[in-house]
Parts: structure tokens; sequence; C-alpha cells
């Protein structure tokens, strides 16, 4: 109880003494740009806005990437896309020395900014951390850490900044951005691969780019301010404030990768359905757990795009072959004698898996390597499966 009064009287005497804060002539503003990290949630790296002033004794880092893992259902929100975000405020230093421990780069991009105009983005962030304001509702493409970075200087500065083409030369959909990022046979890929759907296989303009932070700092070297007809760099100077050794990537070993342990199920499923083949039998329980799974991977990917507000989630052909209704007839597909008209349903998801080649050749969606070989083997035990259910019937 003490605890939590005492930091309540600390938080309140921030607060105060921040809100009367006002920026120096000498204070400046900078752009800071983190490496990736080890871990998949920090593949993609961070953004934040550092605010310094030697006179007034601040060195604060304005940070949009936060949030509480105490929230109420904070999985539940998550899961459903409605865990909020926050600008919060600390101090540089612990920033820093948080990721020199992490063992990622860290760079800094200081803005070449007029005491109008520093005065105008601080009072923006400062506006934008207060408690009723803080708050924001996250999406990974359109609203993340490095988008607020982009969003907050064009709002603050207006048409005084504007972006020359250039930090985006080659331009790629917002799937390949991520995957430029990990290893295509990696879990994390393959989970990403196949939560995701159509919708990030479109081309990402150069300012659609930026929520990555590595296009933030290479747009922020190509943008412009203009006061008066007389233009100058944004950024007047870089400094690589903590370099990385190494890389934060160890290759996992290729048997417990998802090719190779997809490859293993398929080969299982590949002769199960030879062995029935030459059998003139067919294994009930093997076609009883793919209908189950199938179906229930597709139900959580039915509600990923329907129940959630996750905007990449949408339009998702991985139901071609993880297909819904697979887990209602799971039952029906288990038993010695089993409907007649399962026959046509089981030639319906052959194909869907053809239109599902069909949405990959074609660019539609992009589906995960380390799931080819159960598709594959998926298309045999159906084919074979529509064959042996035409015959019992």
């Amino acid at each position: 109880m003490y605890k939590r009064i005492f930091l309540l009287i600390f938080i309140l005497k921030f607060s105060i003494g921040f809100s009367q804060f006002q920026l120096s002539e000498n204070a400046e503003i900078s752009i800071v740009s983190i490496g990736p990290g080890k871990e998949l949630y920090d593949s993609f790296g961070h953004s934040a806005f550092r605010v310094t002033d030697p006179r007034n004794n601040r060195d604060l880092i304005f940070n949009y990437g936060t949030f509480d893992f105490e929230t109420p259902n904070f999985i539940l929100k998550f899961a459903r896309g409605k865990l909020p975000y926050a600008l919060s405020v600390r101090d540089y230093q612990g920033f820093l020395n948080a990721y020199i421990r992490e063992n990622r780069t860290f760079v800094e991009q200081e803005l070449d900014l007029t005491y109008g105009e520093k005065t105008t983005l601080f009072n923006f962030l400062l506006k934008n951390a207060q408690p009723e304001n803080k708050e924001y509702q996250y999406d990974f493409f359109y609203d993340n850490c490095a988008t607020k970075i982009r969003d907050v200087l064009k709002e603050a500065l207006g048409n005084d900044l504007t972006y020359k083409n250039g930090y985006a030369p080659e331009q790629f959909t917002f799937r390949q951005l991520i995957q430029q990022r990990l290893d295509l046979n990696s879990w994390g890929s393959l989970g990403i691969d196949i939560a995701l759907g159509a919708v990030i296989d479109r081309t990402a303009t150069q300012w659609e780019h930026q929520y990555l932070p590595e296009y933030v700092h290479d747009a922020a070297t190509f943008a412009i301010l203009n006061n008066d007809g007389i233009e100058r760099p944004l950024v007047k100077k870089e400094t690589v404030v903590f370099q990385s050794t190494g890389s934060n990537k160890t290759k996992p070993f290729f048997l417990f990768t998802p090719l190779a342990v997809f490859g293993v199920i398929g080969l299982l499923i590949i002769g199960v359905t030879y062995r029935d083949f030459k059998r003139n039998k067919r294994t009930r329980w093997l076609d009883g757990v793919l209908f189950f799974t199938t179906g229930f991977v597709g139900v959580l990917l039915l509600l990923l795009w329907v129940a959630t507000d996750h905007t990449a989630t949408a339009n998702n052909y991985n139901m071609l072959w993880a297909f819904p209704l697979n887990l209602l007839f799971f039952p029906l597909i288990s038993k010695t004698q089993p409907k007649k008209w399962l026959y046509r349903y089981v030639f319906f998801l052959i194909l869907m898996l053809a239109l599902l080649t069909f949405h990959w050749i074609t660019g539609v969606q992009v589906f995960a390597i380390g799931f080819i070989p159960l598709i594959i083997a998926l298309a045999i035990r159906w084919i074979y499966l529509a064959r042996s259910l035409k015959k019992e019937n």
C-alpha cells in the first residue's frame, strides 16, 4: 500500500514538473533507430524520439512502442487486435543501456530544426503523452512505433516537411518486407505466413514502407525542410551510438525447422496412404486427425479474419487447405461407413488445393515454404480418400 502511494506521489511530481518544462534554445530533438534483436517480436527494430536539453538537465525518450502486460484480459485483447499501445516517456540513458545489453545497434539522427519547430514538435509530444491522449490502437502495418515517428513529424511540421523519392528504391509487398527480416524456414516466418492474409501481398508504397524503423531512418535522410523557399535537410547529424557485434540471429538446426518437421509428417501421411493403396483399405483415424487438425486451424484463421480488429488477417487463403468445415465433418469421415456425399466434399477439398496452387503461382497470396510437404501430402491423401469413398459407396 505504502509503495503504491509513494509511486503515485512520484508520478504526480514528475508529471507536474514535466508539464511545466520549456525547451531552451540549445535543446535538440532526434530520431532514434534501434536495430533488430534476437526474438521474433523485435526482429524488425524500433524507433523513438529523443529530446535532450542540457541547460534544463533533461534527456528524454518518447517511445510509442509501450504496452502494459497487466492490462485486464491482456492475451484476449492482444489476439483480437484490441490491445492499446501508448506513448511513454523515460530517461535516455536507461533506454540506451537496455538496448546495449541486448546487443542492438543504436543510431541517432539529430534533426535540423529551428527553435520554433523544436517547440512545436516537443509540445505535440507533450500533449500526446498526457494520460487522456497517450493510448492508441496499434496496427502492425499502419500505426506502430515507426509510423508514429513519420506521422508526428508530418503533423507537427506540416507542409514544410517533404520526403524526396529514393529512400525505397525497390518497392516490396508487405509480406516481402517481413520475410526479408526473417529466416524463411523458421517457425516465426511460418506462423506469420499462416496467420496473415492476402491483403499483405500487395506492393507497399514508399510511404507505407515506413512501417519498418529501417525505412523511417532512411526516409529521414531524404527529407527536406522548406522555410520561406530555403531548403535544408531534415537530418543535420547522424551518430552510431552503439554498433552491435556479430549477428543476433542464430540459424536453427535443420531437423527442428518447419520444412524438416512437416517433411517428416508429409512422408508419414504419404507412407500410410501408399500402404492403404496396396491393401485396398482406408486408415480412418488418419483421415479423422487430418480433418480435425485442418478444420481447427481453419476456424482459428476465420476468427482472426472476422472476429478481430487485425487488418492483416483478412482474405486469408490458407483456408483453402485449412477448411473450417473439416472440423464439423471429422466425426463422419472417421466412420466405417461414411455418408455417400462425403465423396463430393473430399473432391471439393481437392479443388481447393488446386485453387491454392493457382493463388500462389499468380501471386494473389504467398504461402509458407515450410508447409509445402504437408500441402503435397494432403493433396495425395485427399485424392486417395476420394477414390476410396467412391468405391465404398
